[in-house]
């Protein structure tokens, strides 16, 4: 590891231990400050093609603060330190990976190699594994962080701040009628644990199947087939989904066709005739959420709709949810509790707090990541266009925010680093290179 490259190392090979000391996907802005400080030092600075949207994008997030104090139509609540905080950790959240991005695309390849970087989202992956068994083997475990007992009461104990900062094993929730544990370690929500090995997985198996050697191979096999395990008990419906969007992919884009789609068929074949085949079975026929994202997702739009153009800077409470007129849980109704709007896929967070013109950039910059590089037919271009698919699939039912924008980002970099990547050592041999780089240098 070269000096330059230990904000990565740090921010992905040691993300259980920032997760352990309350910081999680908060530690990328902490790292954010050593990287901006490296790159400002190696001025010029070089972009990738279609960056201008984020820029955009994170423009108009500055401009939608404005709203911060509007109520609109269906919603309720004031103005308060909560709403102010949650809109500053997102701003911030955006800064950091902006910075990230652009760290990343001007090292070089002596410094941080393209497989290097691939590895160390491997290692993550594999503690994501370990994490989701850890949530399954001990779902009541949890504990106060240091940086929990450092903040004051009034902060820790906001919802959204406790969720990022006191680390927990599991969600427990009545999915299946009954409680049940879905993974959560070392990530702040389930469905950002689903999210997450989805990608990481990716990530890993380019890493360690298609550029390693026979053990490599042999323990991507094995952890691969235990990560089934967890993934079955995260209740991820949405990650089922994108599990076999990504084997059809590769199915489709790969020269060895047959290949993930056998071993789709023998994962299938797992389920069917192990105890897991129950538990799949139980969750689909358990579609409690249906209801409730069908009602945020159309309040959410009916009160952008007011604001269409900037939104209105953070979340907002709604009146009753898709059960009842009524606010709030109650001893007979505890379906009743609704969550925010915009707390069910980052493409409802941003027309919320950014309106439809937030959104509408935000699906243009994958979109053109995508199209610039579905000719890439190396593992790691056709790996990064396959994270960039996912991440739209997943704006419809999991929020970006906190660390799978992250991964998203990171996988976007991936791409842009691969434009001029020399070729990688290992068993698989590139037929021809990717294309020249497309970019442009400025300040």
């Amino acid at each position: 590891m070269t000096p330059a490259t230990w904000p990565i190392a740090a921010l992905l090979v040691g993300y259980p231990v920032w997760w352990a000391l309350g910081l999680g996907g908060l530690s990328v802005i902490v790292l954010a400050v050593p990287m901006a400080v490296i790159l400002w030092r190696r001025r010029p600075i070089r972009a990738p093609r279609g960056f201008g949207l984020w820029l955009l994008l994170i423009a108009g997030y500055l401009i939608s603060g404005c709203m911060l104090g509007a109520t609109p139509p269906g919603t309720y609540g004031e103005l308060a330190a909560g709403r102010v905080l949650g809109y500053l950790v997102r701003l911030a959240l955006y800064l950091a990976t902006l910075i990230t991005v652009l760290y990343l695309g001007n090292l070089t390849h002596r410094e941080l190699p393209q497989l290097a970087l691939v590895r160390m989202l491997g290692v993550l992956f594999i503690a994501t594994v370990a994490g989701g068994l850890l949530g399954i083997a001990a779902p009541g475990l949890s504990f106060t962080s240091p940086v929990e007992l450092l903040l004051p009461g009034w902060l820790s104990e906001h919802p959204f701040v406790h969720n990022l900062i006191h680390p927990t094993a599991a969600q427990t929730q009545h999915v299946l009628g009954h409680a049940a544990p879905r993974p959560e370690a070392p990530f702040e929500w389930a469905n950002a644990w689903g999210g997450n090995i989805s990608i990481l997985m990716i990530w890993f198996a380019v890493g360690w199947w298609v550029y390693g050697g026979a053990a490599r191979r042999v323990a991507a096999a094995a952890l691969i087939a235990l990560a089934a395990v967890p993934i079955v008990h995260s209740l991820n419906r949405a990650l089922w989904l994108a599990l076999g969007v990504s084997a059809l992919y590769m199915a489709l884009r790969s020269g060895r066709r047959c290949v993930p789609l056998l071993g789709a068929a023998a994962v299938a074949a797992l389920l069917v005739l192990s105890p897991l085949g129950t538990v799949v079975a139980q969750r689909l026929e358990s579609p409690h959420s249906n209801g409730i994202r069908v009602f945020t997702a159309t309040a959410t739009v009916a009160a952008a709709a007011h604001s269409p153009l900037i939104g209105y800077g953070n979340t907002r409470n709604a009146y009753g949810n898709h059960r009842t007129i009524t606010t709030g849980k109650t001893q007979w109704c505890r379906e009743c509790a609704h969550p925010p709007l915009g707390s069910d896929g980052q493409l409802w967070l941003l027309l919320i707090t950014q309106g439809f013109a937030g959104a509408a950039l935000y699906v243009a910059f994958f979109v053109g990541a995508i199209r610039r590089h579905w000719s890439d037919r190396t593992p790691i271009g056709q790996a990064g266009v396959l994270v960039m698919i996912l991440t739209l699939f997943y704006m419809f039912v999991y929020d970006g925010l906190v660390t799978a924008l992250i991964m998203y980002l990171i996988s976007f970099a991936l791409l842009w680093r691969n434009q001029d990547s020399p070729p990688i050592s290992g068993p698989y041999r590139p037929r021809h290179r990717s294309p020249r780089p497309i970019g442009w240098r400025g300040a």
